[in-house]
Order: structure tokens, then C-alpha cells, then sequence
């Protein structure tokens, strides 16, 4: 039987009890795939096709960032969407990550999704088992930020990993239409500040 997906809208598939070993063997038949991504956490796989309008999202918040990581004079590295992994646990690709401080440190200090589908909380709970000091929500137009505390993740209104970038100025940018445009007012604004 195929399956005819929409290329239009992100897609979502989850599927329960399944090993690590079966989620491996998965995730090896899919590595010739692009637009899909595959998440695992306590046994339950997630399979995610990503639509035009997500990688364009994604891949603008990374143009943004990395254009005030240049004008603040922030050593970083660009880790995108490599598969960050805890073993038999847990395994996540993120839209977009960042090591912050580093040029060549592989292990992301702030991870960014773009959320079409919803469930933001089951990412949370595996960068939680895996580390990740903040994660970014990019859902329905506006930003949502998390801090890792001992108790898990506290929402918090303005980075601490980047305190002086203002997102109100970072939301504007990604919505506006001409992205040419977006990121000229970004670093007018930048430079204003």
C-alpha cells in the first residue's frame, strides 16, 4: 500500500513500542531521506515530514541568529539539525542548534523548533535527557523560550544564553514577507541598539 503525503504540511506519524535496536534499523532506511526526520524517547518513535514553509522558517531564524552572532562578535558553531543522541534513550534532531562560545564545540547550547503540528512538550522531555541548556519554540507566528533548570524546563521571556537579542525584533523579522528586507531592518535594528 503507498501513502501519498501532502509536501505541503508538515506530517506527523508516532508509533509505540519499539526497541532502540528496531528504531536504529529505522532510522538506517531513512538516511537517504531528506524532509523526513526521525525522534525516539522510551520506546516511542516519531517520524516527521517537514514542509516547504517549515525549512523556510527554520532556515531563516538561522540566518537571523547568525547574523547577530557576527555583528555581537559571538564565537558559535551552526550544528542544524544533526542527530543528537543518548544511547537505548533517547535521539532528536533539531531544526536548527547552536553551540554558543565555540567554533567548535559539537554539543548545542540552544536548540530551535518549528513547531507545525503541535506536542512541544514531548520535545522538551528529550532535550531534557539530553542536556539542552535553552530550547526555542517557533509556533503560530511567536517564540516560546525554555530555560533548564534542576527541575526540568521554566519558560523565560528573554534568552539567557543571548540576553541583548531582543525577540520581539527577532519574531517581526521572520514574518515579514520579503526576507531579503527581514534581514536589512534586523541589522538596522542591531546597529540601532
Amino acid at each position: 500500500m503507498t501513502v501519498a503525503l501532502d509536501k505541503t504540511k508538515d506530517q506527523r506519524l508516532v508509533h509505540s513500542g519499539m526497541s532502540w535496536q528496531q528504531f536504529k534499523l529505522l532510522q538506517e532506511s531513512f538516511a537517504d531521506s531528506p524532509g523526513i526526520r526521525l525522534a525516539y524517547y522510551k520506546g516511542q518513535v516519531e517520524i516527521l515530514t517537514l514542509s516547504p514553509d517549515h525549512e523556510s522558517i527554520s532556515r531563516m531564524i538561522a540566518f537571523l541568529l547568525c547574523q547577530y552572532f557576527l555583528n555581537k562578535n559571538i564565537e558559535f558553531n551552526p550544528l542544524g539539525s544533526f542527530t543528537q543522541e543518548k544511547e537505548q534513550e533517547v535521539s532528536a534532531q533539531a531544526d536548527e542548534s547552536f553551540a554558543i562560545g565555540s567554533s567548535t564545540a559539537t554539543t548545542p547550547d540552544l536548540v530551535v523548533e518549528v513547531i507545525f503540528t503541535s506536542g512541544s512538550d514531548r520535545f522538551l522531555e528529550r532535550y531534557k535527557v539530553l542536556g539542552v541548556p535553552e530550547v526555542w519554540f517557533w509556533e503560530d507566528g511567536l517564540f516560546r523560550l525554555y530555560r533548564l533548570r534542576e527541575s526540568g524546563y521554566d519558560r523565560i521571556e528573554r534568552s539567557e544564553i543571548l540576553p541583548d537579542l531582543d525577540i520581539n525584533l527577532l519574531t517581526r523579522c521572520v514574518m515579514m514577507a520579503s526576507k531579503l528586507e527581514a534581514l536589512k531592518v534586523f541589522q538596522q535594528e542591531i546597529d540601532r541598539a
